[in-house]
């Protein structure tokens, strides 16, 4: 099997030297830049090649590699060849770092030596470097002349220097494949469903696709997506995993499952990212980077210890990654990053593959189809991807940011006047709202007096910076500016799936860039891997999440039925309740005689979901004035780690009295939350759960309407559902457990509802009266002990 190797890859880990810099690795700015390198490569005459690629097949000891990569332009004549390589970044060029410029001209010396192979005729070549600073658009241009001879010198040193890497690459794979081809699945039996699952998710991968799957719970996702991929390593298929979700506790089931192949014989290399914020050391948050240990030398002492993490250790986590860089002296973030590169599963959060802000520029500047993506608990990036393409600005911190300057001789003239005229900018723009009477505006195009304005104030601040001292005034600037150069990336995305948002709360003025449909940059980022799979309990109507998700016609879709008998659960509609806004108060006595019906039927564990924090309020008060014997425990407003974990314990097994637990619908409790066998015996879930009515999700309904006349559906309905049917899935976790899903609203029991059921949900049964609720709860119990 031929390994790929990158040019870019091979010159920054062979050749580079010195500090770690604020800004590597993790900084992305590769949409600028790949705008940037648009422009300019327009601008070049017409025997200019574009993302020219070069490659070079090389056997290096006894195994085959392809060293390839893409030059930003090459113009080629009979005896003469130019090639450019265009960088771009903030910093002025004359203050380039020695181990930056050398990086920057090693990348297209490779280059020059694969063009020279693939032209022997080609004696020497030209090398431009083209350097575009970003802030003041300014360009550089240097060039120098390299022989062929002085080309296969260069090419020969980096190639020594690299070779016991691949080496110990090569190592680590040779070890690798042979238990993963002897790798069996790792339970004496499939469940019902995973053995289809793992056989969906393989041809997947064969063919190239993306498969949307839903798989309910019991299912056994994690290990029946993750085993046929490995499984797919060892065919040659693919190199490496990405498994990706929203939530540590999904990543924590990753890292479970690995360990137990592991302990069965498997020998690969996993890693799991965590947060910059979280991995941290603690004695880091203070320093600047030039007074920062982890930070200084870093390069010079990275490779040792990645032998010794490597050596050691196949499961990277967290304790391990901590471990080996404090033992270093290395920063952990980026020391994790690095080490990524010689793993065979990446386990980490969404935002590394669909983030533009932050997505892992060293995996993902340009296609490898030797990546291939695990999307877990899909549902949950629909709601974060649109968060993820928008951002906003307000004035209030430039309002304080004016203030201080006034206070302080570090501001200059300049500063200042960038400053005010911003602020002047968001009065402009906010005047004709005002002489409106309104506080709420929406429209199509950003203004540009606004991004003018920003960019002059991005502009002066960077000019600032350098050399200034550490101070509050510092501080709070570099936030503001971090602000805004996240606003101009995402401007940089901005299209008809966008509106502009200017509200005024309270004398603050807030400009927003609102992303209403990012599945086209959700489908980019997919495409930029083999395939994906995107799966999670609760993907219903699949059609609605290939078309939010990034799918595309020849998706695959793929649902699979629930592993647990349909009559483990009972699930009641209560058509006499209504939960809409205007009705509740009418409703509350219903709705609590229908609890203490439910907890009636059985003592046990039970938890009540409802649509808001104030609506909880309200009914669980009311349920303990009403029933005080009935213990209960309530989900608060801000709940640290210990608060959660203090609230799931009180839902012990083998209870001998009844607790009702109150939590929020689509909140830390509906989702991600394992109470096994009898630690929980009923689910009762009060309203269809749709968003609260607001002017971004009416925006979200229109844009939707205009497109497939299914505003109401995508905006409001669906993503309510989701949270229904996620919720609902606490109850039943495994084979032998049992209880009652009690659904509190008539709406539940409408075709617009029914119609969207899973099929285990389809013996579900209409009651139309509160004597109808306690015997049809009193029937399930009762029919389940003659079971036992």
């Amino acid at each position: 099997m031929t390994i790929k190797l990158g040019v870019r890859e091979l010159v920054e880990f062979t050749l580079r030297t010195g500090d770690l810099s604020a800004t590597s690795g993790s900084q992305n700015t590769a949409q600028l830049g790949a705008r940037i390198h648009r422009r300019l490569q327009k601008q070049r005459d017409s025997n200019y090649q574009k993302e020219y690629y070069l490659e070079l097949p090389l056997t290096l000891n006894h195994q085959d590699y392809l060293l390839h990569g893409r030059a930003d332009g090459v113009t080629l004549s009979d005896t003469h060849a130019t090639i450019e390589e265009i960088k771009t970044s903030e910093t002025v060029f004359d203050q380039l770092k020695d181990n930056t410029l050398t990086l920057y001209w090693a990348q297209v010396k490779l280059y020059a030596h694969l063009l020279m192979q693939k032209f022997p005729a080609l004696k020497q070549v030209t090398l431009t470097l083209t350097y575009f600073q970003t802030n003041t658009e300014t360009t550089t241009q240097t060039e120098q002349v390299l022989t062929k001879e002085a080309a296969k010198t260069f090419f020969d040193e980096v190639i020594a220097e690299y070779v016991t890497w691949l080496k110990f690459r090569a190592d680590l794979q040779e070890r690798r494949d042979p238990t993963i081809r002897q790798l069996t699945f790792p339970f004496d039996h499939y469940r019902p469903g995973q053995r289809e699952l793992a056989v969906a998710v393989y041809k997947t991968i064969v063919t190239s696709k993306r498969l949307f799957a839903e798989a309910p719970t019991g299912t056994g996702k994690t290990i029946s997506t993750l085993f046929p991929t490995i499984k797919a390593i060892g065919e040659g298929l693919i190199q490496r995993i990405f498994y990706l979700t929203a939530k540590q506790s999904t990543r924590r089931v990753a890292e479970e499952a690995i360990t137990l192949m592991a302990s069965q014989g498997l020998k690969l290399k996993s890693i799991t990212l965590t947060a910059k914020d979280k991995i941290k050391f603690p004695e880091e948050a203070d320093l600047a980077p030039e007074d920062n240990p982890y930070m200084l030398g870093y390069y010079d002492r990275l490779k040792p210890a990645l032998l010794d993490l490597l050596e050691h250790h196949d499961q990277l986590t967290r304790p391990v990654i901590e471990q080996v860089a404090r033992k270093h002296t290395l920063d952990p973030f980026e020391f994790q990053l690095d080490a990524s590169l010689f793993c065979d599963v990446i386990i980490g959060d969404y935002n590394y593959l669909f983030d533009p802000q932050v997505h892992l520029q060293r995996f993902f500047a340009t296609r490898d189809p030797d990546n291939f993506f695990l999307i877990d608990e899909a549902h949950n990036l629909v709601s974060r991807s649109r968060d993820m393409y928008s951002a906003a600005m307000s004035s209030h911190p430039l309002d304080h940011l004016i203030t201080l300057s006034r206070d302080t001789d570090q501001a200059t003239p300049k500063l200042r006047r960038r400053l005010q005229d911003l602020r002047a900018t968001f009065d402009d723009i906010c005047a004709p709202l005002i002489d409106a009477g309104q506080t709420d505006s929406t429209f199509m195009t950003p203004p540009e007096n606004f991004e003018h304005d920003l960019g002059r104030l991005v502009e002066a601040v960077h000019d600032w910076l350098v050399d200034q001292p550490q101070t509050p005034f510092t501080q709070a600037i570099l936030d503001y500016y971090f602000m805004a150069i996240s606003y101009q990336r995402i401007a940089d995305y901005y299209d008809d799936t966008y509106r502009m948002r200017l509200t005024i709360d309270d004398g603050q003025i807030t400009l927003k860039q609102l992303c209403l449909d990012p599945s086209a940059f959700l489908a980019d980022s997919l495409a930029l891997g083999h395939g994906a799979v995107l799966f999670s309990a609760t993907l219903s109507p699949l059609d609605y999440y290939q078309t939010v998700l990034g799918g595309d016609q020849d998706s695959l879709a793929y649902q699979l039925r629930s592993p647990f008998k349909p009559t483990n659960q009972a699930i009641l509609v209560t058509n006499y309740i209504q939960t809409t806004y205007n009705k509740r108060d009418a409703n509350l006595a219903n709705i609590l005689l229908a609890i203490k019906t439910l907890v009636d039927g059985k003592t046990g564990n039970y938890l009540i979901f409802l649509p808001s924090y104030s609506y909880l309020l309200t009914v669980s008060q009311a349920f303990q004035l009403a029933y005080p014997q009935i213990q209960t425990v309530c989900q608060q407003a801000q709940m640290a780690e210990a608060d959660r974990s203090r609230f799931l314990a009180s839902f012990t097994a083998n209870p001998t009295t009844t607790l009702v637990g109150f939590a929020l619908l689509g909140g830390i409790f509906s989702e991600g939350i394992d109470l096994k066998a009898d630690r929980l015996i009923g689910v009762c879930i009060v309203s269809v759960g749709l968003p609260g009515i607001n002017p971004e999700t009416n925006l979200l309904r229109d844009y939707f309407d205009e497109r497939s006349h299914q505003g109401f559906a995508f905006a409001y309905q669906l993503p309510g559902l989701n949270n229904v049917f996620q919720a609902a899935g606490r109850l039943i976790r495994g084979s032998h457990d049992v209880g009652v899903i009690l659904l509190m609203d008539q709406r539940f029991a409408s075709p617009r509802y029914t119609q969207l059921y899973p099929s285990h949900w389809q013996h579900f049964q209409r009651l139309y009266r509160p004597e109808q609720l306690s015997s049809a709860i009193h029937d399930f119990w009762h029919q389940e002990a003659l079971s036992e």
